[in-house]
């Protein structure tokens, strides 16, 4: 076997995003399976660079795991022809100087979403990669979880029938950090340093429902700051300006309605912090981050409104458990491996930098439909 070093260059791996699923669990973990098969007897073999702002934290995570590389100069990371990737998870606010220094750079692009605050920034950057003539990618993760890719197995049989409605629960009750440390970092709440749960979420959602169900064609959205008051990481109290629940309505153009609720302020009572329902003609499934049930038409139940008596038909246990029938590898890993395949081997790649700006694009909206009091079209999006 052969090897090829592909130099990574990751800024933002402090954060626990960029820490956790990005390096950890896909760089890192690629290189425990000892590199990326490409076939023909050649592996590649990622190397990361870790870029960041504080010096002593990349030094002590390069040592923890074994790494030799890292910078606080992202310029002089950029200027060096060896590394041939740029990949951010940054916040939101610094992203796009970044990319469009990589860009510049001419390194293939590899980042986190939003890729901007406005779809206008978004659609910038996928012009200037499409001009630089690199290779763009943005990270898509929840198409890759066990429990959706279960659900994309039930659509391309044909389980559904015609697809009438999908419904979205995500969420969970993140501390306020007066008495119990949060479990988010306190700019998630503050809008003028990029947070709310629009921003961060609603791209998930564009790109779920576009690669699913169909392309989003309208939208009318609630957005709310349910906790006006949180604590931040030094124990400081602070007004949070940024919305933490927003309850969304999305028109597709298959002629299906989502409906999907967000929220950092709800208290779970699901199996799972995030699930899909999807009711069709012939049948229906309920799906989450790892498993997916089903009910067929011709084994729904009959049940029959009577407040008077208590109900006596155990409802969830009517749902069939769909099967794994394969090994489901981490969401990130499994498209950071594509996103290394398309670079290296030029193999087909759709999740680029104009389907992040339709991600930041659903999420303008969102907010400006919740501020207008109704619902507004969604253009498509072209270069």
């Amino acid at each position: 076997m052969t090897r090829r070093t592909v130099r990574i260059a990751m800024n933002g791996v402090t954060g626990r995003m960029g820490y956790r699923q990005h390096l950890v669990r896909s760089i890192l973990a690629i290189r425990e399976q000892g590199g990326l098969d490409l076939g023909g007897g050649e592996v590649l073999w990622p190397e990361p660079v870790l870029v960041g702002r504080r010096a002593h934290a990349l030094e002590e995570l390069a040592a923890r795991h074994g790494l030799t590389e890292w910078s606080t100069d992202l310029d002089a990371v950029l200027a060096d022809d060896t590394v041939e990737i740029y990949f951010d998870a940054q916040v939101t606010s610094a992203r796009v100087e970044s990319v469009k220094k990589a860009v510049a750079a001419g390194k293939h692009i590899y980042t986190e979403k939003p890729t901007a605050t406005d779809v206008e920034g978004a659609l910038d950057l996928a012009r200037l990669a499409r001009e630089a003539g690199i290779k763009h990618g943005v990270v898509q993760d929840k198409i890759f979880l066990p429990g959706l890719r279960k659900l994309k197995r039930l659509i391309d049989g044909g389980f559904f029938g015609e697809i009438l409605s999908i419904r979205g629960e995500f969420g969970y009750w993140v501390f306020e950090g007066d008495w119990q440390e949060a479990q988010r970092p306190s700019w998630n709440y503050r809008a003028e340093d990029g947070g709310g749960i629009v921003v961060d979420m609603f791209p998930h959602w564009e790109y779920v429902l576009h690669e699913l169900f169909g392309r989003v064609t309208s939208v009318t959205a609630q957005v709310h700051t349910h906790v006006p008051r949180r604590w931040d990481e030094h124990g400081e109290p602070y007004e949070a300006t940024a919305d933490d629940a927003a309850y969304g309505i999305f028109q597709l153009a298959g002629g299906a309605v989502a409906q999907i609720n967000s929220s950092w302020a709800v208290r779970v009572n699901r199996d799972e912090l995030v699930e899909f329902q999807v009711d069709g003609t012939h049948g229906s499934a309920v799906a989450g981050l790892r498993n997916c049930r089903v009910q067929h038409r011709s084994s729904t139940p009959k049940p029959v409104w009577n407040p008077d008596l208590p109900v006596t038909e155990p409802f969830r246990d009517q749902w069939q458990e769909i099967p794994d029938n394969q090994e489901f590898d981490n969401g990130f890993k499994a498209q950071w491996e594509l996103f290394l395949r398309h670079v290296v081997l030029d193999e087909p790649y759709g999740w680029d930098l104009l389907a992040g700006a339709r991600g930041v694009q659903l999420a303008e909206l969102g907010l400006k439909s919740s501020a207008e009091g109704r619902r507004l079209d969604v253009p498509e999006l072209t270069l």
